[in-house]
């Protein structure tokens, strides 16, 4: 069997693995998993790539082009349980083919309100994979594959997956747990309204044509709205159906209640459109209400194919919090009203439209049931008997008497109403200009309240009293009015100290900036645009010209072109040793050959010396498993250094992500612990084994301790291994190099440093084998390559030792380097800062803090979300961004500019600029965490959904305007 099937199936065994967990999570989380769910739509396409391995011709049917039907069909022939599900696949395919051939639109008027006959609806992706998706949902997938397993020679060839004794039964056994779960198609409160996909959120946000930050979430739908069928969905009636959906959502809420709703009122968007006929509702929740207008060309799904026009309508969809409305004006033109809300800062939205009739009483009445009991309409409406609410009475302008409206000649109706919302629990001074400021209104007061009258009962102001908090000023019969001339003392007192407060504000901000963030940025800002555009990086003519003229060529230029544009991927192997310190700029040709030889000997040096040890390690193995099987065929007990050879130190844990399965040491039948060993055990000569209490390594050089009991070889032999080690070898030398040097100082290393390099070893192994496995440069021998250096490092660093996460550092260098020497030296380089993040640095507490106050000063908006939904400024789902410099959370290509621009930033803006790349994560999907109110576990869901899907260049542009805003605010004292 080769090497390239191995791979192959160990990689889609990982693939099917990777995908059960994330569903077996989401079940665990909710109890039950959405058949729509993306998680199952990638485990039915990693099973489907599984049953196609290998698949023998007449199994996949010769003129059929679906593969995985045609095997379905013919195992149904002879397993029952498969024969099932091809009828009901068969069922489902008819269903949903006599639905394309409905007309456009019939289908779901003609079965509204039925439950039974619905027909499904599939979408695309569960329709590409329905045999794989329906043997799942109907929980039977796994009698199917292992039915396939046991008869594996019908349809598949020696080398498949399938036919495999170990990795079939392996995936017949991962597939038991997805068909133990209840799949469903509900869409519930605690379900898909309140967590779609990551995809989903990001198309919903495209869609809502939030292109740019908008503070005020009234500006555009929020997005806490019910998940549609499919996320990536290409039909053409997709955003007509999510239209519909959307206001379906609105009245089909749990968490609100529907009060007031009505169809055709008309809104003008823009002064120079016509006005949009649409649905107003009215909604409230426990703690707000909340008024929400959207288009009929969102709801009927009348729009054309256009991105842009779709985008459009959302646009002008409106959702105000009445919360934010002080002032409403009602206007009568030509037997229709118009509603007009204006904000407390004064702003007014686009006017409302009603149609003929009452409906504009009917939404005042709703809305003041509403806003009670803790607010209310001023002037509140009457009630008249047979009529119910009626418009309060007002005067005629110029007029002496008050008169009902209904009574009025229609040519003397008073047509313009204003009414304020308050909220009697909140405290007014009597002072007029306090109050008007309280309410956000100017020096007009409400026209209800302007007209001029007399002292007697007729006055509306003093007749009505229908609010301690009316407006008695222009009232004639009061001769105690509050003069203009201190309402407007009162009004530039408080402007003053507004003014005041907001500069007092504003220092203190720049002092706290200059506290906290001074250190994380340079205090020297380097322009993008001088001497010259740096936008088009580090190119081959500029590098030529560097080549050239080192000397004279300023090495900050280089650096400032690197970090606004990157490096052209062609000389990346050129530049990299630069910006990782393997060389340094400016120097000669002759200077860096010498370099390159002094890493070469250090390289072939160290390379010897761990290979003689993982030589004595593989001997050590071999006679622990010699002595196990002794012990199995004698019955007796093993020695007690026999015990000390298999012994694996199991309290050292650097797993980082996952959890592997360490400790391949042999399985023993549980014993009584053996008594300990004394110590001249170890020097029998009958042990074999070297003492260690007398032989110790240090540095990395093999050295015997001298403590009078003789030295394990002689000072000759130690000189020629010493000398060997230093010497330029091929590998094929090296390693049998390194075996002689073993046998000649196997009693140089101890048994502790042993045991390290075992574990050190194993985990490497594991890491290396599935390291990038899917980009093409890590073939087996560049694999191979990969741990020759990870090993060299690793034993330079055994105080560390190998953690998790290393081979993703520098597999990008063995992929744009292809050097195992000049890798071994960038990496050593690169690690002497990402080092620090790991567990046995203290670097990940440092990034976590300078985040919460980098968030504080920038977006302190988005820092109080964060705060207030479970409090996860704590940061940690930053965790792995920082660990593998975002490695994992872009495209291959993408981490090759991250890295070479975060390398050239500390010298042009920022040591710390990982911050402001996490940072920038975050800043691009604040809306998107801001709308659907986010916690700790939807952050962290969110971006691991997202991870290779970000637009790395729209990240760094971000993260280096972000380092700007940091430089400009600690520079303006």
């Amino acid at each position: 069997m080769s090497c390239s099937a191995d791979a192959v199936k160990d990689r889609l065994l990982w693939n099917v693995k990777k995908e059960v967990k994330q569903i077996m999570e989401e079940a665990v989380t909710r109890k039950f998993v959405h058949e729509d769910s993306s998680h199952i739509i990638a485990l039915c396409g990693v099973v489907e790539a599984c049953l196609l391995h290998m698949l023998k011709r007449r199994a996949a049917g010769f003129l059929r082009t679906d593969k995985v039907a045609a095997l379905f069909t013919k195992v149904g022939k002879t397993c029952a349980i498969a024969g099932d599900v091809c009828k009901k696949v068969q069922e489902l395919q008819q269903q949903v083919e006599s639905r394309k051939n409905q007309p456009n639109g019939q289908e779901p008027l003609k079965r509204q309100g039925s439950t039974t006959s619905k027909t499904p609806v599939l979408t695309p992706q569960a329709i590409k994979h329905i045999w794989v998706r329906t043997a799942l949902i109907e929980k039977v997938l796994d009698k199917i594959v292992q039915y396939i397993v046991d008869n594996c020679s019908k349809y598949y060839e020696k080398e498949a997956l399938l036919a495999d004794p170990v990795c079939g039964p392996i995936l017949a056994s991962l597939l038991v747990g997805p068909c133990a779960l209840e799949y469903t198609k509900l869409k519930t409160a605690d379900h898909y309204w309140t967590d779609p996909s990551a995809d989903e959120l990001v198309q919903r946000h495209r869609i809502h044509g939030a292109h740019g930050r908008q503070d005020s979430p009234s500006k555009r739908p929020a997005l806490g709205i019910r998940k549609r069928h499919s996320s990536g969905s290409t039909s053409d009636d997709r955003f007509a159906a999510s239209a519909r959906e959307y206001v379906e959502s609105l009245h089909q809420n749990s968490r609100t209640h529907l009060l007031y709703g009505k169809n055709n009122v008309l809104v003008q968007p823009k002064d120079d459109l016509e006005a949009i006929p649409g649905y107003l509702s009215l909604h409230q929740s426990a703690d707000s209400l909340t008024l929400k207008w959207t288009p009929n060309q969102l709801m009927n799904g009348t729009l054309g194919d256009s991105e842009l026009e779709k985008s459009v309508y959302w646009d002008y969809a409106l959702i105000v919090p009445l919360s934010q409305i002080v002032c409403i004006h009602c206007h009568q033109q030509q037997s229709r009203w118009t509603l007009v809300l204006v904000s407390q800062d004064g702003t007014q939205r686009p006017p409302l439209h009603f149609p003929q009739g009452g409906h504009l009483l009917a939404f005042l009445s709703c809305l003041e049931n509403g806003l009670l009991p803790r607010g209310q309409l001023e002037p509140p409406l009457w009630s008249q008997q047979g009529k119910g609410k009626v418009f309060p009475k007002l005067r005629k302008r110029n007029s002496n008497k008050s008169v009902d409206l209904e009574e009025m000649p229609a040519e003397d109706t008073s047509t313009d109403y204003v009414f304020r919302i308050i909220y009697p629990g909140h405290k007014h001074d009597n002072n007029s200009g306090e109050m008007i400021e309280m309410q956000g209104f100017g020096a007009n007061l409400l026209s209800w309240q302007l007209e001029h009258c007399s002292q007697g009962s007729s006055c509306i102001s003093c007749s009505m009293g229908s609010s301690p908090y009316d407006i008695p000023s222009c009232c004639t019969c009061i001769h105690d009015r509050t003069p203009l001339k201190m309402l407007c003392e009162s009004m530039k007192r408080q402007i003053i100290s507004r003014a005041f407060y907001g500069w007092l504000a504003h220092c203190r901000h720049l002092s706290t900036v200059r506290t906290h963030l001074s250190a994380l940025v340079n205090h020297s800002i380097v322009p993008p645009d001088r001497p010259a555009s740096a936008a088009a990086g580090l190119t081959k003519e500029v590098w030529s010209k560097y080549q050239k003229d080192r000397k004279n060529y300023k090495e900050l230029e280089l650096l400032r072109r690197v970090y606004y544009g990157g490096v052209q991927h062609e000389i990346r192997k050129e530049v990299w040793p630069f910006l990782l310190g393997h060389y340094k700029f400016g120097m000669a040709k002759k200077e860096m050959d010498q370099v390159d030889a002094d890493i070469a000997l250090r390289y072939q040096k160290v390379m010897a010396e761990w290979k003689a040890c993982e030589v004595i390690v593989k001997q050590r193995e071999k006679e622990s498993h010699s002595a196990t099987l002794a012990k199995f065929s004698s019955g007796s007990s093993i020695d007690s250094h026999v015990q000390r050879l298999i012994h694996r130190d199991s309290t050292i844990s650097n797993d980082v992500f996952i959890s592997v399965d360490d400790s391949d040491a042999v399985e023993q039948e549980p014993k009584e612990p053996a008594p300990a060993a004394p110590a001249a055990e170890f020097d029998s000569p009958d042990s074999g084994l070297p003492s260690s209490r007398n032989y110790s390594v240090a540095s990395g050089i093999l050295s015997s301790i001298d403590d009078g009991q003789g030295g394990s070889f002689e000072d000759g032999a130690e000189e020629e291994g010493r000398s060997e080690a230093g010497a330029g070898l091929s590998e094929e030398q090296l390693c049998s190099h390194a075996e002689g040097l073993a046998s000649l100082c196997a009693a140089s290393y101890t048994i502790e440093l042993l045991d390290t390099v075992a574990l050190n070893l194993h985990r490497i192994d594991k890491d290396v084998q599935r390291c990038d496995r899917n980009y093409w440069y890590f073939t087996a021998e560049n694999l191979e390559k990969l741990r020759n250096v990870m090993c060299s490092y690793v034993w330079e660093h055994l105080e560390v030792g190998y953690v998790q996460g290393m081979c993703d550092l520098l597999a990008p260098l063995m992929v744009i380097l292809d050097n195992d020497q000049l890798a071994y030296s960038c990496f050593s380089h690169l690690m002497k800062r990402m080092s620090q993040n790991f567990p046995n640095g203290g670097a990940m507490d440092t990034h976590f803090a300078n985040m919460r106050s980098l968030i504080q000063i920038l977006d302190s908006e988005l820092f109080e979300l964060m705060h207030q939904n479970g409090d996860y400024t704590h940061f940690y789902f930053c965790y792995r961004w920082f660990l593998l410099d975002f490695k994992r959370e872009l495209l291959y290509e993408d981490v090759f500019t991250v890295w070479e621009v975060i390398w050239a930033a500390k010298h042009i803006s920022s040591e710390h600029f990982v911050l402001f790349i996490a940072l920038a994560l975050v800043e691009v999907y604040r809306e998107i965490i801001r709308d659907n109110n986010m916690d700790f576990t939807d952050i962290i869901k969110f971006f691991n959904e997202m991870a290779e899907h970000h637009d790395a260049a729209e990240i760094l542009r971000i993260a280096r305007d972000l380092v700007y805003k940091v430089q400009t605010l600690i520079e303006n004292k």
